[in-house]
């Protein structure tokens, strides 16, 4: 479904994507992709009154800028000629220790499968930077990204 939203003096083309959920008890959610149906359950951290049985949502936050920057790098890769298949990414999340609980810190790595120029480099970097989720989060949320690539 395609919406115009008015705000702030400037109109916004949006693409909705409807997700529905349903609590299910003692901590653990269930959410639907209206679009194609996959599921995501989440339960609590163990640190959080959980059983730490499934993603969190703070986790699935960190893991949607993961993969939103690798996304995006792969956008921009296929416009370089650039294999991006293999890379392999990681996130490490880390919480406040005093309320309100939020995500800190989040340090996203890419290791690269194989090497690239400088160039094409630069483009990849500069692309994962600016994908939307990057964009969304809170500015009070650090944010550290490590590329490592092949031979250096």
């Amino acid at each position: 479904m395609l919406r115009v939203e008015r705000w702030a003096w400037v109109v916004y083309i949006v693409d909705m994507v409807t997700i529905t959920g349903e609590y299910l008890g003692d901590l653990y959610c269930r959410a639907v992709h209206g679009p194609s149906g996959a599921v995501i359950e989440t339960d609590a951290p163990k640190d959080n009154q959980g059983k730490g049985a499934a993603f969190s949502p703070t986790d699935l936050c960190a893991t949607s800028l993961m993969t939103c920057m690798a996304t995006i790098m792969g956008i921009q890769a296929k416009t370089l000629n650039y294999d991006l298949a293999g890379l392999k990414m990681e996130v490490h999340k880390d919480m406040t220790a005093a309320p309100p609980r939020r995500i800190a810190r989040l340090e996203v790595i890419f290791n690269f499968p194989r090497p690239a120029d400088e160039a094409i480099r630069t483009r990849l970097q500069r692309a994962a930077e600016t994908c939307p989720v990057h964009y969304s989060l809170n500015p009070d949320v650090s944010i550290r990204t490590i590329f490592k690539w092949p031979g250096q």
